[in-house]
């Protein structure tokens, strides 16, 4: 497997399973419990980093089905808002982005990679991703965010999203299957569909992203809230660990650690004594 550099952390290949920490500054959020005003992302921040995160997430619109549309000026504002919080810091940042205007803003300050959730479908934002030479996670899809219905068109999309990663010189890339709702004609079906076959996405050789955080496919086999996922989405962090995930986007970063430390230990023991 080829191995993804983000700040000083390599992912992927041998490597142990990095965790990314998620710092959500849209107050619109799916999950509401992981807003972070502004003022206070310095601080989220190296409470993440102190709870084992190794790279912090940075988002500022909510792409949950039926979520308030915010303006790009809007999400502009935000991002810059939190980017400042950390300038200077060292702190190891992805930023979480679709929009060329909102990137380029983030570009200004010191970010480590880019979190795009339609797959380079946007030439403008491509031609940038690949011209600023930053590694980036780049999600299954067609031509808007997660519109790939199942596992086979999962991995459709995936070939889809490398051939712009290639034409855009995008050479630092770290997959991402897009479990979740996306769109409203995908289904938790699909989201099963694509945890059960995981590891048929490891055969593009390159690291996989794991992000089910209390999404709304575990709330649809349990008919529960977001704050109440914590548990089933460890569960099916873990099973997503054995099948080859090299690295983890969460909201709950020190419980997803803890899973991560006993499946390194198992994976490492090769037997449970």
């Amino acid at each position: 497997m080829q191995t993804c550099n983000i700040g000083k952390t390599k992912i992927g290949g041998n490597e142990r399973v990095a965790l990314m920490g998620v710092i959500n500054c849209s107050p619109e959020s799916f999950f509401s419990a992981s807003y972070t005003h502004p003022s206070q992302v310095y601080n989220r921040a190296v409470n993440l980093l102190e709870t084992g995160a190794d790279i912090i997430d940075i988002g500022a619109r909510s792409t949950a089905l039926n979520a308030p549309i915010i303006s790009v000026h809007d999400e502009t504002d935000r991002m810059k808002n939190a980017l400042r919080e950390l300038s200077g810091s060292g702190i190891t940042i992805s930023i979480d982005t679709m929009y060329p205007e909102v990137l380029e803003a983030c570009l200004r300050y010191d970010i480590d990679a880019i979190n795009d959730i339609h797959g380079l479908a946007d030439p403008e934002f491509g031609k940038i991703v690949g011209d600023c030479g930053l590694p980036a996670f780049l999600m299954a899809s067609f031509s808007k965010p997660g519109d790939p219905k199942g596992l086979s068109d999962t991995i459709t999309a995936l070939k889809g999203v490398l051939k712009r990663a290639e034409y855009f010189g995008v050479k630092e890339i770290i997959l991402d299957p897009a479990i979740g709702r996306w769109t409203q004609e995908r289904d938790a079906d699909d989201d099963w569909e694509i945890c059960t076959n995981f590891s048929k996405v490891m055969d593009f050789n390159l690291p996989v992203l794991i992000a089910v955080s209390r999404k709304s496919f575990i709330g649809d086999l349990l008919n529960n809230s977001a704050e109440e996922r914590l548990s089933a989405s460890l569960a099916v962090t873990y099973s997503l660990l054995e099948k080859g995930g090299a690295i983890v986007r969460t909201h709950d970063v020190s419980e997803t650690r803890d899973i991560i430390k006993v499946y390194e230990k198992i994976k490492k023991t090769g037997k449970i004594i």
